[in-house]
């Protein structure tokens, strides 16, 4: 079984600010999200925490950890968040003057073509390679991986054998967003904050 789960609001959510590999903390919010987070994740056996190297989801990870009896915790590289190139930093509104390639969804604008920015191409295949050391290195355990909204995308898509597109177009995960990937046709969403209270990624 894996389960995906989206950090809490960091400090650039709350100011709607595109933070990619930007490393800011959790505010109070993020943190009460991912206490409410726990308290589900309570009722599943999970083997082994496997995080992102940003601080949100370092910290999003230990606080679901401390309600699970402090399962393995393991940081993997390769979860980190989708780089957004010339966009970091750069305000969510602003994303229609750096890229003219956009595709919304759900009422959120992905970027295709911002200067210095990985390719939702390369994205995915970091996920299909992700999911396929945890396969080897974890064959029967039951994973929590916390991450971000883009690579939790890819994430589904590289699990389910969807191309990038097919899974841009799934729901929006917002912060502390659940995704239980299993092996039917579609995945499973739950503990979706409203969107008003978290920025797009």
């Amino acid at each position: 079984m894996i389960v995906v789960v989206r950090h809490g609001q960091d400090q650039d959510n709350a100011q709607g600010i595109l933070n990619g590999h930007r490393d800011l903390a959790l505010t109070e919010v993020g943190q009460a999200q991912m206490r409410l987070v726990a308290t589900q994740l309570q009722q599943m056996q999970i083997d082994v925490i496997v995080t992102s190297p940003l601080r949100r989801a370092i910290t999003s990870a230990q606080i679901i950890a401390d309600y699970l009896n402090n399962p393995q915790t393991v940081i993997n590289p390769k979860l980190i968040e989708r780089d957004f190139g010339c966009l970091t930093g750069k305000l969510i509104a602003e994303i229609p003057y750096y890229a003219s390639a956009i595709l919304a969804v759900d009422g959120v604008n992905y970027f295709l073509d911002a200067s210095g920015a990985e390719s939702f191409p390369n994205l995915l295949k970091r996920a299909r390679q992700v999911l396929s050391d945890l396969q080897v290195t974890y064959p029967s355990q039951n994973l929590l991986l916390v991450t971000h909204g883009d690579m939790a995308k890819m994430l589904r898509s590289a699990y389910y054998g969807w191309d990038w597109e097919e899974g841009l177009r799934t729901p929006y995960l917002s912060n502390a967003g659940l995704l239980y990937l299993h092996n039917a046709k579609s995945a499973t969403l739950a503990c979706q904050p409203s969107k008003s209270e978290n920025s797009l990624i």
